[in-house]
């Protein structure tokens, strides 16, 4: 007797759409926090955001830049970022407005000044 070869990919549809209907199950308890807004408290919710609106530029820098400018931000698709001269005022010009390839507007205006200072100060 021949084994039919479709019945994994039944099952690990099944899975699948069982899995997606629970999930949906436990967003539906938390509607009324994500219509407030608030994050539903776990364990990772304060994890890569500025604690106790405190800007972290490296951890910004590490969470936003690094696909662009490589992993220790020394070039990748975009420019190597140390010893690169740009003077605060220079850096904040490209964080807000853009240049070449990198688009204007990734970090949150009130931490301009922090961040563009963190990369004048990348040596």
């Amino acid at each position: 007797m021949k084994k039919n070869p479709i019945i994994p990919y039944i099952l690990i549809m099944a899975f699948g759409i069982g899995l997606i209907f629970f999930m949906s199950l436990d967003g539906a308890d938390k509607k009324e926090e994500i219509a407030k807004g608030d994050e539903p408290k776990t364990e990772e919710s304060g994890k890569g955001k500025e604690a106790a609106g405190e800007f972290d530029p490296e951890a910004f820098a590490a969470s936003k830049c690094i696909s662009c400018h490589g992993e220790n931000l020394e070039g990748g698709f975009g420019p190597n970022l140390h010893g690169t001269g740009l003077s605060a005022d220079k850096a904040k010009d490209i964080l807000q407005n853009g240049k070449g390839g990198m688009p204007g507007g990734l970090v949150p205006a009130d931490n301009l000044d922090a961040m563009a200072k963190y990369i004048a100060d990348l040596k």
